[in-house]
């Protein structure tokens, strides 16, 4: 083979079966003072005493330069790493129809979702307002849509049944016992919202995003799928246009279909009508689009379609005053004014606040990993915490309740072409105009639509059940831990 003179030169002759080239090695010969003007002085040994120890480990963790500060900044804001790498040609369309479909989307989804955390509809969209926008700053899912969630709306609409139950003789209640009691109850929600963002921040200081692995899958289906049937168990009574108040502790779930069975007699029946006209256009429709989602450009807005039908058919035909149909009432034009919650609520709260972090942090993350492996880029689960957190600590000043990203709206953002989180920002806007100059517009908006759009959205997490015979083949102990949440 080719020979290179050196100084100093090795040469291996490999077997005539392998090879018959020569194989020939080269090193350079270095003196103490050559190998240290290449390789640097070594470090000197750390000390062995506890101070000493922690002194030489904070002087490097905190040593700084204008290049580790650049790197700092952008992994904690990573708008500031996307945005300039941006490419409006290829991108700016589909972030623009996908983020004004979610935004449609957000308005029915998100009054509907009120109603779950037991709160007047217009907060629901607050919280499809802020959280969107605050994301699209801190959160590292280009296709993660966050907002108002049925599994983190219940358990939020526990905790303030819990604290602010509905008084049993509630017919003749005024309307300022009325303004009084759904002040309170925010009250609760927002408080629940600012202790979750606090958790989640400091969970974020301690590096502790790798807990979300120790939620298996199958926990995580089992307990989602429960939250589901929960969910459905508590709209009957909007369905039939019943009230009733809901039942807390274990089996609630039981608890609240006695309820419901004993008052069957009472169900008003133009809202009974009502909700089986709208189930029978809310389920073809989302069939049609789960279906032939591949060969539609955009999913048929069947949410927004009922919404504005049953709005304009309840004001013409006055049902909320000849046929007692419940309505969403006032919604006021425009943006609260900030405040801070209720801190006084927050021990009463921690309890149910720290496993309703959990839950919506788990559920958050692993939509954002499924659509990262599927588009083949990386989300830092750490930095998930802090734009959750961040996303619910400011929420909650503007009486918002906990948010978290959403399966719904996540699937319509990555169907309809969204690439980045920038079609949040577009979200946004659209629930912006809603609230600045349409909102008052859905006075007359039957209860009983919100409760069908809540049933409805959940078909994803009902067809999780057919996943029961595998959950119990690969482990018992998780099966049992889903059915106990069915239970309780």
């Amino acid at each position: 083979g080719p020979r290179i003179k050196s100084k100093r030169e090795h040469s291996v002759s490999w077997p005539a079966t392998l090879s018959m080239s020569t194989l020939t090695l080269y090193r350079g010969i270095y003196t103490q003072e050559g190998f240290q003007q290449v390789y640097g002085v070594p470090l000197e040994p750390e000390s062995s005493s506890l101070a000493g120890m922690v002194k030489g480990r904070l002087s490097r963790c905190c040593h700084c330069s204008k290049e580790a500060a650049l790197h700092l900044f952008r992994s904690r804001l990573p708008i500031a790493s996307w945005l300039p790498k941006y490419q409006p040609k290829k991108w700016l369309l589909g972030d623009l129809v996908a983020g004004l479909t979610v935004g449609v989307v957000h308005i029915p989804q998100g009054m509907a979702f009120a109603l779950l955390t037991s709160v007047a509809p217009v907060y629901g969209l607050y919280t499809s307002f802020f959280p969107a926008l605050l994301y699209m700053l801190f959160g590292t899912g280009r296709h993660v849509s966050t907002g108002t969630f049925a599994v983190v709306s219940l358990m939020t609409g526990s905790v303030v049944e819990r604290l602010v139950p509905i008084p049993q003789q509630s017919n003749g209640t005024g309307s300022a016992e009325v303004a009084l009691l759904e002040g309170q109850r925010i009250e609760v929600a927002a408080s629940v919202a600012f202790l979750m963002g606090l958790l989640m921040v400091m969970m974020f200081l301690l590096h502790l995003g790798f807990l979300s692995t120790y939620l298996s899958e199958p926990v995580v289906k089992a307990f989602t799928s429960a939250a589901a049937l929960h969910v459905v168990v508590s709209q009957l009574q909007s369905l039939l246009g019943i009230s009733l108040p809901r039942p807390n502790g274990y089996f609630a779930i039981f608890k609240t279909l006695a309820s419901v069975v004993e008052a069957l007699p009472l169900t008003n029946m133009a809202e009974l009508l009502i909700s089986g006209l709208c189930l029978a256009v809310l389920v073809p429709i989302k069939e049609i689009n789960h279906r032939y989602r591949s060969r539609m450009w955009v999913p048929i807005p069947g949410e927004i379609i009922m919404v504005l039908l049953a709005t304009g058919i309840c004001f013409a035909s006055s049902l909320n005053t000849h046929y007692n149909v419940q309505i969403v009432g006032h919604l006021p034009a425009g943006f609260p004014q900030p405040q801070l919650p209720a801190l006084h609520l927050l021990p009463q709260v921690l309890g149910d606040t720290v496993a309703l972090a959990f839950v919506a942090y788990a559920i958050s993350v692993s939509l954002a990993m499924i659509y990262a492996e599927k588009y083949h880029y990386v989300i830092d689960p750490n930095q998930e915490l802090l734009a959750h957190g961040v996303s619910n600590l400011v929420s909650s000043l503007f009486t918002c309740f906990p948010s978290s990203a959403t399966l719904a709206t996540t699937n319509i953002l990555e169907s309809t072409g969204g690439h980045t989180q920038l079609s949040g920002l577009f979200t946004s806007a659209v629930v912006l105009i809603v609230l600045i100059w349409i909102g008052p517009l859905f006075h007359y908006l039957p209860k009983a639509v919100l409760a069908c759009i809540n049933v409805t959205s959940l078909r994803q997490m009902f067809l999780q059940f057919r996943d029961l015979p595998e959950l119990w083949r690969i482990s018992h102990m998780d099966f049992v831990s889903g059915h106990t949440c069915e239970v309780q």
